[in-house]
């Protein structure tokens, strides 16, 4: 009788394969300059949405300022949609003409 190693087939594999996942597009939310909401206001709205410190937040409503507009994060599409909807809606809600926008990363 042979022992059990020569029962084994070899080298013969099981893994599993798995189908290789595609990473979904991202999407940089970006809030453009206008000439009439407070900087106030920018900096609260990115503060309040984007979870930014005061410190982030006034350096990012400084770019938008002065080159006319900042960058806010990079989201999955949904997320950046959800966000440039709420900055809108919150920004019209208060009488601001902030405008906020998406585009591929």
């Amino acid at each position: 009788m042979g022992n059990y190693a020569d029962n084994q087939q070899g080298d013969i594999s099981t893994e599993i394969s798995r189908p290789k996942l595609k990473r979904p597009p991202m999407y940089k939310v970006i809030i453009l300059n206008d000439d009439y909401t407070p900087m106030d206001f920018v900096v609260m709205v990115l503060e309040r949405f984007f979870g930014m410190s005061r410190e982030k937040a006034t350096r990012i409503m400084l770019q938008v300022h002065t080159r006319g507009a900042g960058v806010c994060g990079v989201f999955t599409r949904e997320i950046a949609e959800t966000k440039v909807a709420q900055v809108e809606n919150y920004s019209q809600q208060h009488n601001h003409p902030l405008k906020c926008t998406m585009e591929v990363a």
